[in-house]
């Protein structure tokens, strides 16, 4: 029988190295780490779990795990920025691209920690970057999108707040940036559940964006319009396969759905513009393209067009009707 002390850390984790990403890990290949057992509560499952701390090279700042290694190899992300860890990509940006949806990861305060304990048995055994296969076509997406290089920036300390209001007397022994960074909007307010769980992301809404606008997506001036024009349909195409091409939230977000069989094509209608625009960051992630399993070739999105206004029929002379 383990010790009376020992009883509450049963099934906790213990672990040896920690699952970082170089960009976290720092370009120094001697890097001293702390270790702590139970030396934090995991950030998504809310379990005790071995703290690592260290300093990723010159000039930067401690860094150290936030999420324990069950929460970091369901997402396949670093414990520590809880990106990607072979696309350097947010979750929310590649979960997009690879169809990826109900990964069983724990969201709801109940039994959160009882869902990440039973998920321990699947992921024995298995290494932090085996994650679900792409097709060529995505892989080429995620490539494109990917960081290549480290981005060794994210270690930098943190600006000072001292020295914004002009009061720091510390002078270069002050161990943050002395720099006055004006961070306003969603940037500043980033979350690392959301991170995490890839949602309301503001850091993988600016990459979608700008993918959205580079795969022929970007949103029309015209805020009437909030419908896309679907073609090259395969055959037999039906209304709930399409709406299968968006994630669960979002399906409900489509209002109407009009095929046009003569052309192998449809029209999708939303209900706002704002869920017009966040279908468009989605299947901009795909390339602008719907894929079906059993067909090779892919239907094409683009934004409907503008309505045109009704001429109205000029009133004869004489009819008595005044205008």
């Amino acid at each position: 029988m383990p010790p009376k002390r020992d009883i509450n850390k049963i099934g906790f984790e213990n672990a040896e190295f920690p699952i970082l990403c170089e960009t976290c890990l720092g370009p120094n290949p001697y890097v001293r780490m702390s270790k702590q057992e139970y030396g934090a509560e995991c950030k998504t499952c809310t379990r005790p779990f071995t703290l690592f701390r260290w300093m990723p090279g010159a000039g930067m700042r401690f860094k150290k795990t936030e999420v324990c290694q069950t929460c970091a190899k369901m997402k396949n992300v670093c414990q520590t920025c809880l990106l990607d860890l072979q696309y350097q990509l947010p979750t929310q940006v590649r979960d997009a691209a690879l169809q990826r949806e109900g990964d069983g990861a724990p969201k709801d305060n109940i039994n959160k920690a009882y869902i990440a304990q039973n998920a321990e048995g699947n992921l024995e055994g298995l290494s932090a970057t085996s994650f679900g296969k792409a097709d060529p076509a995505t892989k080429e997406i995620l490539k494109r999108l990917a960081r290549n290089d480290p981005n060794y920036n994210r270690n930098k300390p943190k600006p000072c707040s001292f020295f914004a209001k002009g009061q720091c007397n510390r002078g270069d022994a002050c161990p943050y940036r002395h720099e006055i960074v004006e961070q306003t909007g969603p940037m500043a307010k980033q979350s690392i559940q959301d991170r995490y769980h890839g949602r309301n992301d503001p850091v993988a809404r600016q990459i979608l964006a700008r993918n959205a606008n580079e795969m022929g997506l970007a949103a029309p001036e015209d805020q009437s319009i909030i419908s896309f024009f679907v073609t090259a349909l395969p055959q037999g195409t039906s209304e709930e396969l399409i709406r299968s091409q968006l994630p669960e939230p979002q399906r409900n977000t489509i209002k109407s759905i009009v095929m046009v069989s003569t052309s192998s094509s449809a029209f999708v209608n939303f209900t706002s513009r704002e869920t017009a625009e966040a279908a468009a960051l989605i299947w901009g992630a795909r390339g602008a393209q719907l894929t079906f399993d059993g067909h090779e070739k892919p239907a094409r999105v683009q934004w409907g067009r503008s309505k045109k206004p009704k001429a109205i029929a000029p009133v004869a002379s004489g009819s008595g009707i005044t205008v």
